[in-house]
């Protein structure tokens, strides 16, 4: 325990201790890539992307449940296992569906 408690606060400290340090008026610019900015960062993007990125988290996130039921799916009885695959990408279905008509695919 104590060990651990070194070596958090160890990477705490080490990078105040060691990370170079710059003043001046560079140091509050924003930095991308070595270019300079152009314009504000405070752009607004349309819903549209939004769905997009949270449909895309929500089934990639799904799509890893798949995995242990596909590991496992040897030691479930019967057809139990794929009663309950099907059911639970019967529901994925049913949401990518209900977001293809409300036209969240649709790129304006």
């Amino acid at each position: 325990m104590i060990f651990s408690a070194l070596f958090v606060l160890g990477a705490v400290i080490m990078p105040l201790l060691l990370s170079p340090r710059s003043k001046g008026p560079k140091r509050t610019t924003t930095y991308e890539s070595g270019e300079e900015t152009i314009g504000s960062a405070w752009v607004q993007f349309t819903v549209t992307y939004y769905l997009f990125a949270l449909i895309f988290l929500a089934f990639d996130v799904e799509a890893v449940f798949l995995l242990p039921p596909a590991v496992i799916y040897r030691d479930f009885p019967g057809l139990t296992g794929l009663v309950e695959i099907a059911v639970f990408v019967g529901i994925l279905a049913l949401g990518l569906v209900y977001a293809w008509s409300k036209g969240v695919f649709k790129w304006r």
